[in-house]
């Protein structure tokens, strides 16, 4: 067993309006407040909700840092509808999720892009929540593996860090999120061992050991804990789960 301590962030997507975020952050921060848990947690919600949940985080003293769902690597100008790490910032953000399969596949984001984002954000001070994962056609075809250290090793390329809690990773297999079909444990380990063994030639061996490395994809109560007994799963990046509090917490107690 590792001596990591486990992370659990919930991805709301595009969920929530304004006031239904605080409602689900003020709910989110009684459960939690109750268990006192001992893994970190992340709340990732829309933009427009950033606010109204940090202020949930600041007046309620709710046990949950606050994370964003996308950024831009450029710190301003006439870029319409984007958003700079410095803004996130200004509202709290402590976390950055980018790279997810939904941003890749349906905005066409590159491997290029995702690179600017993660030194972006590095350099801002933020921690990157740096998503990789493969299609069902690349896993069937056996190159899963491969395909994930790619995606790894180009987000990273050129970059450096001298602390490992600067950087999270969250391997979610595309064919296992919103599916309702779920990685087993062995098959996260598979990966994420992968991803350990990239990131010691990426980063380097010390750093490698320390990075959180979470398992995303229909991931939920009653399923976590088999994920978390592996040695190189230190958490989840929860999707739908995560707009349930009752059911977030009952995941982060069982981190």
């Amino acid at each position: 067993m590792s001596s990591r301590k486990h992370l659990i962030a919930g991805n709301w997507k595009m969920n929530e309006t304004y006031s239904e975020g605080v409602v689900l952050a003020q709910e989110l921060a009684n459960a939690l407040s109750s268990q006192k848990p001992e893994a970190d947690v992340v709340v990732c919600p829309p933009f427009v909700d950033l606010k109204g949940v940090q202020g949930v985080v600041e007046f309620d003293n709710a046990p949950f840092a606050l994370g964003a769902q996308n950024v831009y690597w450029e710190p301003s100008g006439a870029f319409t509808g984007e958003i700079s790490c410095d803004m996130l910032k200004s509202v709290g953000t402590t976390y950055c999720i980018i790279g997810h399969s939904e941003r890749r596949d349906y905005f066409h984001e590159t491997d290029a892009d995702i690179n600017k984002k993660c030194k972006a954000l590095l350099a801002a001070g933020i921690i990157p929540i740096l998503c990789c994962g493969e299609a069902e056609d690349v896993r069937d075809a056996k190159q899963h593996v491969e395909f994930v250290v790619a995606q790894i090793k180009a987000a990273l390329e050129g970059v450096s860090i001298k602390d490992a809690n600067e950087l999270v990773i969250a391997y979610e297999p595309i064919w296992a999120i919103g599916t309702g079909k779920t990685a087993t444990p062995e098959d996260a380990e598979e990966v994420c061992a992968a991803i350990r063994e990239t990131l010691a030639t990426c980063l380097g061996a010390d750093i490698a050991e320390g990075v959180r490395v979470l398992y995303g994809g229909s991931a939920k109560p009653g399923n976590i804990a088999g994920f978390l007994e592996k040695e190189n799963v230190d958490g989840a990046l929860v999707g739908g789960a995560s707009l349930v509090a009752s059911d977030f917490a009952e995941m982060v107690n069982r981190a």
